[in-house]
């Protein structure tokens, strides 16, 4: 079963032009899926039923998974199913009668803005190494890159001096994003002088964010990097990797910019997509009038 996998993730990457994360996902998923089938007894993928979905699905509700993370595997599990039939490697897909899959409605964690000041603030710029946390945490909150983006792009990626960015998002989609004063501040320190130091005169390395070996910062540094300073900046909120991109987008919205302008900074595809940031946006107002206006507690 697993050559099939394979292929399946093959097709998503030459064909489909999937993210690498995206990619990472469907395996990580998909692979759990068929260690649950080895386990059912199930050797060959052609022998699934409907009912190995459905208790695939009540295993990962069973364990404590989130809805969102088992909405992600129902939709993984049919889209293998989908390819399988349609390479004719399975003569009949055992999803096709099962309802089509809705992800819960959970709003994306926020920062306030102050919270925000205190995560920026946090690195201690007297050392390389803090030069560059400041400058990755600013060019974040500043763009609202996906963090797969952000430790992607290389030198040739930044115009501090025309104040863009240009970044590669899903189906490697390009697009340009203005950055700030602060933000080209910082990045202008971490070029001019700690990223030297932390190239370590090591072959050419054309990554704008380098770790302390000198080579491209990693998903997992950068988020044992963030975590570090959102409890040096007493930040109690749930953090995740897209923490800054949900503040940036509300934090726009809640000054006024126009939806379409956020839709083509994140890169998405769909402006319902970006409209989620409305709903947030709307509910921190009403948070803040209930705690202010005079009459709003009488």
């Amino acid at each position: 079963m697993k050559q099939h996998l394979r292929l399946f993730i093959d097709y998503l990457s030459v064909e489909r032009g999937l993210a690498r994360n995206t990619l990472e996902a469907y395996e990580r998923d998909l692979t759990l899926y068929l260690e649950y089938l080895e386990q059912s007894g199930v050797a060959d993928v052609a022998e699934t039923t409907s009912t190995h979905v459905l208790g695939f699905m009540a295993a990962g509700k069973r364990s404590g998974k989130a809805s969102a993370t088992v909405f992600r595997r129902q939709v993984a599990v049919r889209a293998f199913y989908k390819f399988l039939t349609e390479e004719r490697v399975i003569a009949a897909d055992p999803t096709s009668t099962m309802g089509t899959p809705t992800p819960g409605k959970k709003l994306p964690t926020t920062l306030t803005t102050a919270e925000v000041e205190r995560l920026l603030a946090a690195p201690n710029v007297s050392t390389p190494h803090g030069v560059r946390d400041r400058a990755m945490l600013e060019l974040l909150y500043a763009t609202g890159m996906r963090v797969s983006e952000l430790l992607d792009l290389d030198l040739s990626s930044v115009h501090t001096g025309m104040g863009f960015v240009k970044a590669v998002g899903k189906g490697s989609k390009e697009r340009i994003i203005p950055i700030g004063r602060m933000a080209i501040s910082c990045l202008n320190d971490y070029l001019n002088g700690a990223r030297g130091k932390l190239h370590k005169g090591k072959k050419a390395e054309d990554a704008l964010f380098l770790n302390h070996l000198g080579g491209r910062m990693t998903r997992q540094g950068f988020w044992k990097i963030i975590k570090k300073y959102a409890l040096e900046a007493g930040i109690r909120a749930e953090l995740s990797p897209h923490t800054l991109r949900h503040s940036f987008a509300t934090h726009l919205l809640e000054g006024g910019a126009d939806l379409r302008a956020v839709q083509e900074m994140l890169g998405h595809a769909d402006i319902s997509t970006t409209q989620i940031y409305t709903h947030v946006a709307k509910s921190r107002l009403k948070e803040v009038y209930d705690r202010t206006h005079p009459r709003a507690k009488k």
